[in-house]
């Protein structure tokens, strides 16, 4: 693959290898079963769709984040149940949520919180995030497609200096929390493009374009060295040969400054990036790292012609004997609360609200009795997800828990059920188009029978 690097920070403003968070801008084959851009090149031109550029963000909270002390608190509920946090009111009248979250409490009318999702797997593992379905379920020949290669099957670039299905994910010590899913049958030309990285691999599997950094995309005259010097090295080792007119072609979309660009916060008016707040760079454990400020890239990535985005952010696994889940929330919510809000609104404000849907969730929710260590564990049988934005109707809540959060007492929902609503809004009518697998067998996007959620169509 080729990288390109952003420039390196001191060891207290980097990551533990000294690499930005914008470390990794790739072409060629990609960490986690990434996109290869000469693949995007080399898949046919899609038809076109008559629709205008719909998007989907999606947040994944790996580890598994507490649907009762976020989103579905029972301040009613004995104290080994209820916690340490209070509900809030909201400005939907009826709508509460945890007291740490007082930005989204002020603008619960853009947002949806879905309190019943009865599906979740149970392994730690991002996989339903991605693709809505179980990973010890039936494969077809190929796999399952992620959403985004979903997405960029059925809708196709949106432009074409922006591949239509990028990835936020960076790569974790948990490998599962930083895979964003890849093309499964639909191919790898639909495989997520993702732009970020922890550490560079080796030099076999990397072709790196040293002295250019994200920052000097723009010096065509360093640029044009650094490829000279790319090519000789290459050259000697061979590397070359195998290169063929779609990678050139490929590294003529990177500089041609679209995407780097949507990824230079620089280029943003700095009163709209620090609404999002500022987080460390530092890698949670072996989660992501709490960055607030790429939910302002995610958006702007949009902007930049992205049909769908997956990013990874922070770590939510805090169980067990360090007893660190209150300690953690009152780390981890108000960055949150901060960043998501700040998306909302500017989703809002550019007009990007009917037509950019959002979804936060985590694999599994937490269990209603805390234990010895004043923490939660694992709890597959109840979770919780927040959806924003896609003209969907908002100022509700989808589904309830038992008066423990046990499991749902109402409308149990289902994570393809989250991502039918997602397709449509994007303009995919999910129930009816197939594709056919490898070995020429139709397929859904969602199993049949699976509809979008009809109380926020």
């Amino acid at each position: 693959m080729l990288t390109i690097l952003g420039k390196a920070h001191s060891p207290a403003h980097g990551f533990c290898d000294g690499v930005s968070r914008r470390s990794f801008l790739t072409i060629g084959g990609m960490a986690l079963g990434g996109i290869a851009l000469p693949d995007v090149l080399r898949a046919d031109a899609p038809k076109k769709t008559g629709y205008s550029h719909k998007a989907i963000i999606n947040v994944y909270l790996p580890g598994g984040p507490s649907h009762l002390d976020m989103w579905d608190v029972k301040g009613n509920a004995p104290k080994e149940v209820r916690g340490e946090f209070s509900p809030i009111a909201t400005n939907v009248p009826g709508i509460e949520i945890c007291e740490l979250f007082p930005r989204m409490a002020q603008m619960m009318d853009k947002f949806i919180p879905v309190r019943s999702l009865s599906d979740s797997d149970g392994a730690h593992d991002g996989y339903q995030c991605m693709t809505g379905r179980k990973k010890g379920s039936r494969q077809p020949p190929g796999g399952w497609p992620s959403a985004g290669a979903w997405v960029s099957k059925m809708q196709g670039a949106a432009n074409p200096a922006v591949p239509p299905n990028l990835a936020l994910m960076y790569a974790t010590g948990n490998r599962t929390w930083g895979e964003p899913g890849d093309g499964g049958f639909v191919g790898v030309a639909h495989s997520p493009f993702n732009l970020l990285g922890r550490k560079a691999r080796s030099t076999a599997d990397n072709m790196i374009l040293q002295g250019i950094s994200l920052e000097r995309l723009q010096d065509r005259t360093k640029l044009r060295t650094s490829f000279d010097t790319f090519r000789r090295d290459a050259d000697t080792k061979g590397a070359m040969d195998s290169m063929d007119v779609y990678s050139q072609q490929a590294m003529s979309i990177l500089t041609d400054s679209k995407l780097a660009e949507a990824l230079d916060l620089s280029k943003e008016d700095p009163r709209i990036v620090a609404r999002y707040g500022k987080s460390g760079e530092e890698f949670q454990r072996d989660g992501a790292p709490q960055m607030v400020e790429n939910f302002c890239i995610a958006r702007r990535l949009v902007e930049a012609g992205a049909r769908f985005v997956s990013m990874n952010y922070s770590r939510w696994d805090w169980h067990g004997s360090d007893g660190m889940n209150y300690p953690k929330s009152r780390e981890e919510f108000p960055l949150l609360d901060q960043a998501l809000s700040a998306l909302v609104t500017d989703l809002h404000e550019r007009g990007l609200d009917r037509d950019v849907s959002v979804v936060v969730w985590g694999e599994f929710g937490r269990t209603p009795k805390i234990n010895e260590n004043n923490s939660r564990d694992h709890w597959p049988q109840a979770n919780a997800a927040m959806l924003a934005g896609g003209g969907m109707r908002t100022g509700q809540v989808v589904g309830s828990t038992n008066r423990l959060g046990e499991h749902p007492h109402d409308r149990p929902v289902k994570f393809q059920e989250i991502f039918a609503t997602l397709y449509k809004k994007a303009g995919i009518d999910s129930e009816n188009i197939r594709v056919f697998d490898q070995s020429g067998v139709p397929q859904y996007l969602v199993d049949q029978g699976i509809q979008p959620i009809h109380e926020i169509m």
